[in-house]
């Protein structure tokens, strides 16, 4: 993505292992696959069962991954079409975030207004209900989860993904966004700042089919995590502080066919799913996607979360 001040170009020059992170799928151990046929007229590399691998989109291919609003008309319809991608506009997705709040806080429009196309966002600190188990500690660990992302819109807005318009950090309103608001607002040394930003990140959780537009997912969370730490902090985050995060990302935002809950192209035949009819048997843990929970330190399986 070349957008604003990120790209995979810049990246990879700068910290080329929080690039190869950010392309690191989790389940299998290699890399997101491109799971799409869109750029195969660029090689066999570029073939849906092929993975995204560094060398691909840098370099003289450095500005292929482009977000939805950047993509031809012919393009964005063909993927609606077969894929049934359809992204939703910042201020719908506000108000539906704003949902998920005023049930959370039982009180409405906490964070901002609502008005018609758009929002107002109020500047006054969020206050938390009088409630032992709902501080603001307990509202930045509070798990969210997008199903089939996109460029999850609904966990970071840093642009609008129907129109590609940027929005200030101030005034964004994804999920993720709204807990490093609580951070800046609750703690007061820059360690209790780092501390609290990596749980908000390990509470958002997402799923994807798409290599690209899971990439571009990715990308979004690692660049809202560097503007808001220039502004929380007024510097630019570490490597080290990247990688940790990039790592976050990759087991937080994963790769898979949202219809079969399996690592994509790994679905069941028709044959084995006779099989387990009959005979009761589960999903191969090698097609299964595993999500991690960073409280408990433990990794369970997306199907099992289901039951």
């Amino acid at each position: 993505m070349a957008f604003g001040d990120f790209s995979e170009q810049s990246m990879f020059e700068k910290y080329p292992r929080v690039l190869d992170s950010l392309l690191k799928d989790r389940n299998t151990d290699q890399n997101i696959l491109w799971a799409s046929d869109d750029y195969a007229q660029l090689g066999n590399a570029y073939s849906s069962h092929c993975e995204i691998r560094t060398a691909l989109i840098v370099g003289r291919n450095r500005s292929i991954i482009k977000p939805r609003f950047f993509k031809s008309d012919e393009l964005q319809l063909s993927r609606t079409k077969i894929k049934a991608e359809v992204y939703t506009p910042s201020w719908l997705c506000n108000i539906q975030n704003n949902i998920i709040d005023d049930a959370w806080f039982n009180k409405r429009n906490l964070f901002n207004t609502p008005r018609r196309h758009r929002w107002i966002t109020h500047r006054a600190h969020i206050a938390f209900p009088n409630s032992s188990d709902k501080n603001w500690k307990h509202y930045v660990d509070e798990r969210r989860m997008e199903y089939a992302c996109g460029e999850a819109p609904y966990l970071v807005s840093p642009y609008d993904a129907t129109t590609g318009i940027k929005i200030a950090p101030l005034r964004r309103i994804g999920l993720l966004d709204r807990k490093m608001r609580i951070i800046h607002e609750n703690v007061t040394t820059e360690a209790e700042w780092l501390k609290w930003a990596e749980r908000a990140f390990q509470s958002i959780y997402g799923f994807e089919f798409q290599g690209d537009s899971l990439l571009l997912a990715r990308e979004n969370l690692l660049t809202t995590y560097i503007d808001y730490t220039n502004i929380f902090l007024r510097r630019s985050p570490k490597e080290q502080e990247l990688l940790n995060i990039a790592t976050i990302i990759s087991w937080n935002l994963w790769q898979m066919d949202g219809l079969t809950g399996t690592i994509p192209y790994q679905q069941k035949s028709l044959a084995e799913e006779q099989i387990e009819l009959f005979s009761k048997q589960k999903t191969s843990k090698s097609n299964m996607c595993y999500i991690k929970d960073w409280r408990t330190k433990k990794i369970e399986s997306y199907e099992n979360l289901l039951v």
